[in-house]
C-alpha cells in the first residue's frame, strides 16, 4: 500500500514537473491526472496495460512524457488519438484540455478490448466529458467525422501510421507524432504527399531520454 507521504511525493513530482515544462495547472488538474494514475497501476496488475510497474515512473515516463507535448495542440478542436493504449497521450491531453482548451474533444481508438475497457472506466470515474473512446481498427473507421489533429505514441512506423488513418484528417489538418529518438528513417520513407513540417525536441523533468514531437501534413 502507498503512504500519505509517498502520494504527496508523487503529486510534488508531478506539479513541479509541470512548472518545469511551464504548465501552471490547477488542483483539480493535478488531482485527477494522480488519480489516472492509481487506476493505470490498479488495472495495469490485471491487464498489463504499461510495462512500468513503479508509481514514480508512471508520473515521470507517462504523465510528464505526455504533459510535454499538450502544448502543441493548443488551438485543436478533434484531436484523435491512434493506438491509445492505457491512455497516453490522449487522456492526459483530456485532463489537461478540460479546462486549458475548453472547446477540444479526444477520440481514443485501440484495437484491444480490454484496454478501451479502461479507458472507458477512466473516461467515467474521472467525468472526462471531452473523451470518446472507440473499439476499432483505425484503418476501418468510416469518415463520419474528421480530426484536424491526428496523433498516437510509440503506435507505429510514420508511413504506416499516415496510410492507416490520413482518410480521418481534415483538409488542412496536421498530424503529430510522440516519438522518442529522432525517426529519421522513418521520415524519409514518409507516404508520396506527405511532409514533415516541424521536429521539437522535447526535455521531460526527470527523464534522461531523447523525446521529439514530429509535425507532419500534406504537401500542397
Amino acid at each position: 500500500m502507498s503512504t500519505t507521504a509517498d502520494q504527496n511525493n508523487l503529486t510534488r513530482t508531478l506539479k513541479d514537473g509541470a512548472a518545469n515544462l511551464g504548465l501552471s495547472l490547477s488542483d483539480a488538474q493535478v488531482s485527477r491526472l494522480m488519480a489516472y494514475q492509481a487506476l493505470l497501476a490498479k488495472w495495469n496488475k490485471v491487464y498489463n496495460l504499461t510495462a512500468l510497474r513503479d508509481p514514480a515512473q508512471m508520473v515521470t515516463h507517462h504523465l510528464l512524457d505526455s504533459l510535454s507535448a499538450v502544448q502543441a495542440f493548443a488551438g485543436a478542436r478533434r484531436v484523435l488519438d491512434v493506438g491509445a493504449g492505457g491512455g497516453l497521450p490522449g487522456i492526459v491531453l483530456a485532463i489537461w484540455a478540460a479546462e486549458a482548451e475548453p472547446q477540444m474533444s479526444i477520440t481514443l481508438v485501440d484495437t484491444v478490448q480490454k484496454k478501451t475497457a479502461f479507458l472507458n472506466q477512466v473516461k467515467a470515474e474521472l467525468q472526462l466529458g471531452n473523451v470518446t473512446v472507440l473499439h476499432a481498427r483505425v484503418e476501418q473507421l468510416p469518415v463520419e467525422q474528421q480530426y484536424d489533429v491526428i496523433t498516437s505514441r510509440a503506435f507505429a512506423e510514420l508511413n504506416d501510421f499516415i496510410d492507416w488513418s490520413n482518410h480521418l484528417l481534415q483538409q488542412g489538418g496536421k498530424y503529430i507524432a510522440l516519438k522518442g529518438v529522432m525517426p529519421q528513417q522513418e521520415i524519409d520513407r514518409l507516404p508520396p504527399g506527405w511532409k514533415v513540417r516541424q521536429v521539437q525536441p522535447l526535455q521531460v523533468p526527470g527523464l534522461d531520454a531523447e523525446r521529439h514531437l514530429i509535425f507532419m501534413e500534406r504537401t500542397p
